[in-house]
């Protein structure tokens, strides 16, 4: 090829980086200060909440939609409905949650743990076709999300401490996570293992594998 047709020849444009740690770390920080509150190791106010709407809520989001660009389906799925999780969490406890009972808000609570964590079942399944660190947060989220509709069903105050102190790990998981996909992404080598899939069902590999 001569150097006018390779100067005429269409190029391929740049991928964008990698949008899975920014998700994995808005959802990790958000999911830490709400368990943090759940667990009662903290006396202040609703810090969570400015955060579920910005970080945990926008951010993932964003997060989210670059992963479509990546034709990520999963990614794209998991952040864009964490975001919205925590960006209607955190509307609901704005508009409804003072004008409703302690009684309302818990059975409200425990309705919307309990959609999450039906979604979030299946979720946790396909993530065993990513990697072992994306599974062990989903695992993690799992048990916390049953934990607290369970807790907040049956009001008991022990019960959702309990649903906070998985939520820590689950956010521990996802730090690590998070932490793993940039180191890895900038040395463009494995520096902090996440593991591989448990079981591919293509012979593709995907992409957070190693």
């Amino acid at each position: 090829m001569t150097h006018v047709e390779q100067e005429s020849a269409p190029q391929t444009p740049p991928a964008i980086a990698d949008p899975a740690p920014l998700g994995l770390a808005a959802f990790a920080l958000t999911t830490f200060l709400l368990s943090v509150k759940n667990a009662g190791w903290t006396d202040g106010t609703d810090a969570w909440l400015g955060y579920a709407l910005a970080y945990g809520g926008l951010v993932q989001i964003l997060a989210g939609m670059w992963e479509f660009r990546n034709r990520n389906v999963f990614c794209s799925t998991a952040f864009s409905s964490y975001g919205g999780f925590y960006l209607g969490l955190g509307l609901y406890v704005v508009l409804f949650a003072g004008e409703a009972t302690p009684a309302q808000e818990a059975d409200d609570l425990g309705w919307i743990f309990l959609a999450f964590a039906i979604f979030n079942t299946y979720m946790m399944l396909w993530a065993t076709q990513v990697n072992q660190a994306v599974l062990a947060v989903f695992v993690a989220l799992e048990a916390t999300e049953i934990i607290l509709f369970i807790g907040n069903f049956s009001t008991s105050e022990t019960t959702i401490k309990i649903g906070g102190y998985l939520g820590v790990l689950t956010a521990v998981c996802a730090w690590y996570a998070s932490a793993a996909g940039v180191i890895n992404g900038m040395t463009g080598h494995v520096f902090l293992g996440v593991g591989k899939p448990l079981r591919a069902l293509t012979s593709r590999t995907g992409p957070y594998s190693h």
